[in-house]
């Protein structure tokens, strides 16, 4: 009996829903990710001979290549179809190297979303591996590889054992420690703010209008009163009213990074839960039409849309809300030479299946993220959103006083998606003229402090790494859990806030190997690997230009930097056997609590984070608890009279 074409992909929900499209003309199987990588135990590049790398099956790996080993024999072709970007391109050509002895018909196909058209059409156009996108994918992996295991050593003769360190981690870990020396450093000053609330002529409603204390500023509650007696008895007058038409161009549709922002800031997701819930929504969700891709690969920095998607949403956009509502002309975002333009941007797969349509088939999460995925790429296909600015200035004396406000005249894409910052809207604006009479004004001084830089949050990080060209897509939200998991930073609300674990390890990091925690040499990395991508030079150049001198900083501080004390994090809780605080320790499965008095006191705690909610059930605690692949759930402190446990944390 003749074989069938067999289709690789990585995963068992894109191998079910791929296998739903072609039926069984096609064998279809899943590779479960990478097979070969470099040793987990030792570095598997080799030092001496031009930093050859070292590929092994995976463990547990054995069954599955056997498998693929004996379809392939079986197989008139093979379709090598793992994901379209840079990864993908090197697991597909592992796969090559491992398969090529049982098929010598090894296509590569990719396609930007799993629909049964996209599908078709790239089976239909087969090509060979990119080697240009394998050998950046190999520098990565090389220069990541050499860099780590490298430090790693210094790190645990230096602090303590078990400490590691990355490329694009040490440098995103400087950004937050900087931020938080910043914000330890700022000494706050005190200003004031005078409003003066009038009445305007003909109305009951008062006009509240701001004083301008430029470019003599409000220092102190004093020199506030001064003012107020020195305007008391004064006329207001207006002297200007400037009303201008303002337009706001609709944004652009999500790329990785600003998803991941968005999700955050809207959704209160955390960058590797978006990516969790947007690989579902990629490779397949099962509707009552069958197992269906709902959005484009998630993967990606650009914001370019095919002209059928484009079309398609026109067309939409113009039968359910009206011709003024297609956009004319749609915003770019900024020139950015580290864009790569190889997929589109992050869309529904099909408009017409809208969120409502839906609802009913999704979970909560994947129905949320679904519904930003598609108002936002609706909404960039829409019509400019249309304000009056409304800027009013008033005289007292020679004191000066304005008023702004704006007034929407056409909402456009607001219609969709309406995030943004809220817009001041004052209605006492609406109707005034410069001969309006203002009168009766009562002043109030208020006291502020200036503020330090905000902390990082995951999407303002998330942002920061894109600005600065720190890592790529693929890396942003695994750089952050990293740094979680190792903890070198920590979460408080939405704020990201190194620890003295962190602090250290930057700090021995900057004095040994500085190169590691540099933002501008981590981005000009990106760009030398961008370079091999693009077939611009030799992978290995890469390496050869980075590892001598940082071979010899790193041998310099093994040898003459001293070893760096911790202090460890003192709790509340008392050791009931000593009494000492106990103090905060890590381990393989997290944070626990141990006595500072070891070895005289050997006494630990399982370590307790509690949420700010009671337990809706009973009342009692809610402890925050992980499961072993780090998602967060929520849990009873009571077990053994109450059993409530959620995903989602409980509302006060």
């Amino acid at each position: 009996m003749a074989g069938h074409p067999l289709i690789i992909v990585e995963s068992p929900t894109k191998e079910h829903t791929i296998k739903r499209f072609l039926g069984s003309n096609y064998t279809v199987k899943a590779s479960g990710g990478h097979l070969r990588d470099l040793p987990k135990s030792r570095m598997g590049v080799d030092l001496e001979h031009d930093y050859e790398p070292e590929y092994i099956a995976i463990r547990g790996k054995g069954s599955t290549i056997k498998e693929l080993k004996e379809e392939a024999k079986k197989a008139t072709k093979v379709y090598l179809a793992t994901d379209p970007d840079r990864e993908g391109e090197a697991i597909a050509w592992h796969l090559a190297t491992l398969l090529k002895d049982s098929n010598d018909k090894l296509y590569r196909i990719s396609f930007n979303e799993i629909t049964k058209d996209a599908v078709k059409q790239a089976i239909a156009a087969p090509r060979e591996i990119d080697t240009a996108l394998v050998d950046a994918q190999q520098a990565r992996r090389v220069l990541d590889r050499v860099a780590g295991y490298s430090v790693s050593p210094l790190l645990w003769r230096k602090v303590k054992r078990g400490l590691s360190a990355g490329r694009v981690q040490s440098s995103t870990l400087n950004m937050i420690v900087e931020r938080d020396k910043e914000i330890d450093a700022f000494v706050p000053e005190e200003y004031w703010n005078l409003e003066a609330s009038l009445q305007v002529e003909g109305r009951k409603a008062r006009l509240l209008l701001q004083y301008d204390n430029k470019p003599v500023e409000l220092k102190t509650e004093e020199e506030t009163n001064a003012l107020i007696d020195r305007l008391s008895g004064e006329t207001f007058r207006i002297t200007s009213l400037e009303s201008t038409r303002k337009t706001v161009k609709a944004p652009a549709p999500f790329t990785t990074s600003t998803l991941q922002q968005e999700a955050s800031r809207i959704l209160g997701f955390s960058p590797s839960k978006t990516m969790r819930i947007a690989q579902t929504l990629y490779e397949g969700v099962k509707l009552s039409e069958g197992t269906v891709g709902l959005i484009t690969y998630l993967r990606t920095d650009s914001v370019r849309i095919s002209a059928e998607a484009d079309a398609a949403a026109k067309a939409y956009i113009k039968a359910s809300y009206g011709e003024e509502y297609v956009g004319k002309t749609f915003g770019v975002s900024r020139k950015n030479e580290r864009i790569q333009d190889a997929h589109e941007a992050i869309r529904p797969t099909d408009i017409a299946r809208t969120p409502v349509r839906i609802k009913e088939e999704l979970g909560r999460d994947e129905l949320r993220l679904y519904q930003l995925i598609w108002n936002r790429f609706a909404a960039s296909r829409m019509s400019e959103y249309v304000y009056e600015a409304v800027h009013l200035s008033v005289m007292a004396g020679d004191a000066l006083f304005k008023a702004t406000a704006q007034n929407p005249l056409f909402d456009g894409y607001r219609l969709l998606y309406n995030h943004e910052d809220s817009q001041k809207k004052d209605k006492n604006l609406v109707g005034i003229t410069k001969d309006s009479v203002l009168s009766n004004p009562v002043f109030e001084g208020k006291q502020h402090f200036t503020q330090p830089p905000a902390h990082y949050t995951e999407a303002s990080l998330i942002q920061s790494m894109e600005n600065y060209g720190i890592g790529r897509p693929s890396t942003y939200a695994p750089t952050v859990s990293t740094l979680m998991e190792r903890h070198y930073i920590s979460k408080k609300g939405r704020n990201l806030i190194s620890t003295d674990l962190g602090q250290a390890v930057d700090d021995l990091i900057l004095r040994s190997v500085p190169m590691l925690a540099d933002k501008d040499f981590t981005a000009q990395m990106e760009t030398q690997l961008d370079s091999v991508a693009e077939g611009g030079q030799e992978w290995k150049n890469v390496i050869r230009t980075f590892y001598p001198p940082f071979k010899e900083k790193l041998d310099t501080a093994m040898n003459e930097m001293e070893k760096v004390k911790l202090k460890d994090e003192e709790s509340d809780v008392i050791c009931e056997r000593c009494g000492r605080r106990m103090v905060i320790k890590y381990g393989r499965t997290g944070k626990f609590l141990a006595c500072p008095g070891f070895p005289e006191c050997r006494n630990t705690k399982p370590f307790l984070d509690y949420a700010d909610v009671p337990c809706p059930k009973c009342g009692g605690r809610l402890v925050i608890r992980r499961t072993k692949k780090g998602r967060r759930f929520y849990a009873c402190e009571n077990t053994k009279t109450c059993d409530y446990i959620s995903w989602n944390k409980p509302k006060k």
